[in-house]
């Protein structure tokens, strides 16, 4: 095969697109988000800056957070027969098909479906509503009551608010919004892409994070969270949380929350700020027992495999003390990365060109019937 038709499997190394909204320089250990190093943006600024730089380019006035607040707002709320729509599912429904569904059922509620003129509206709408509808759905799948948004609470606080029902103090409103920074854009994993090939049909943005969403479910993308959380309620302990782990490397399992297709010999640095997050919850719940299982995993994974963890593996624990249910935590992930998927949306309509790859054929040829 010449250049232009190698393959390579899983598109690994391949430029799939030009952007200018991030990129991971693994060698800097910097998430660039549109010139900005993403961890610095999250110990300095909040969720709502980053919806104007992704989407625009630069950090928003405090005018302009101002009003995108107010924005947000007015879309909080979910219309009675959309609630409807999702409190039919079926009871044993997973979180991330509920998302799915009711993504998609929110595209039949826009009145300006698909024109390009309002697109920044729809994604400030889609922004409000995934929340709202992560929430929701969570809640009627459990037979309880919808909690309804709090207006004197911030977008984050507020999305927290309605996960657990419970208002957050300042410190755990505060690490919510960090984690939903550091999960907002990350370059072109699978959903991304996914989102980028729909839109590149010319199909609407609720088309393309529908597909997201599906692509998101899959354990070897989204979910990896959950995976994590389980692991350490298993292990129970430090030493009972090494045993499980060793187990798992004897029988030569996969350990989620470990290793990323990108940073394969350095800590994810999204980790290291979520590490820090655990640090300050623990301390401040009484679970340095948690934090200790999690270090202790951390350093045998370095030891027995050269792995470290990525983004999953210490947001696990955070979202556990922040009394977030786990099977919320890939629709979460998904919720903080709607942004970035939504800015590589509006970037793929802005230069479009139809993704149409080739294959490397493999199968029997001069057949005849």
């Amino acid at each position: 095969m010449d250049k232009m038709t190698t393959f390579q499997p899983g598109l690994n190394g391949v430029i799939a697109a030009e952007t200018k909204l991030s990129y991971l320089d693994v060698e800097a250990e910097e998430i660039v988000i549109r010139g900005y190093d993403l961890i610095e943006l999250a110990e300095k600024q909040q969720y709502i800056d980053l919806i104007q730089l992704l989407l625009h380019g630069r950090l928003p006035t405090l005018s302009e957070k101002q009003e995108l607040e107010a924005a947000l707002k007015e879309e909080a709320h979910l219309s009675d027969s959309l609630v409807e729509i999702l409190d039919k599912l079926p009871k044993g429904t997973h979180p991330m098909d509920a998302l799915r569904t009711g993504i998609s059922a929110l595209a039949g509620y826009d009145k300006n479906l698909g024109e390009r003129i309002n697109l920044e509206k729809t994604v400030l709408r889609l922004l409000a509503k995934i929340p709202a509808i992560t929430a929701g759905s969570y809640h009627l799948l459990h037979q309880q009551s919808i909690v309804d948004p709090d207006p004197s609470l911030s977008y984050s606080a507020n999305f927290l608010y309605r996960l657990t029902g419970r208002t957050p103090d300042e410190q755990e409103a505060a690490i919510f919004d960090q984690s939903l920074m550091v999960y907002s854009e990350h370059e072109m994993p699978n959903s991304t892409f996914t989102a980028r090939v729909i839109a590149s049909t010319n199909s609407d943005l609720y088309g393309a994070l529908t597909g997201a969403v599906a692509s998101l479910k899959g354990n070897l993308h989204g979910g990896a969270n959950e995976a994590v959380m389980h692991m350490l309620l298993e292990g129970g302990s430090v030493e009972g949380f090494r045993r499980l782990l060793l187990d798992k490397l004897s029988r030569k399992e996969k350990v989620m929350g470990f290793g990323h297709r990108v940073y394969m010999k350095k800590m994810d640095p999204r980790a290291a700020l979520m590490k820090e997050a655990l640090r300050k919850l623990a301390a401040e719940k009484d679970r340095e027992d948690l934090l200790a299982c999690c270090e202790a995993g951390e350093e045998l994974m370095k030891e027995e495999k050269g792995l470290y963890p990525n983004l999953d593996y210490y947001a696990a624990p955070v979202y556990y003390l922040l009394g977030i249910p786990i099977d919320l935590y890939t629709p979460i992930f998904f919720a903080a990365r709607t942004l970035g998927i939504c800015a590589h949306v509006t970037e793929q309509y802005a230069d479009n060109k139809l993704f149409r790859p080739r294959v490397h054929y493999t199968g029997p040829r001069g057949l005849h019937p």
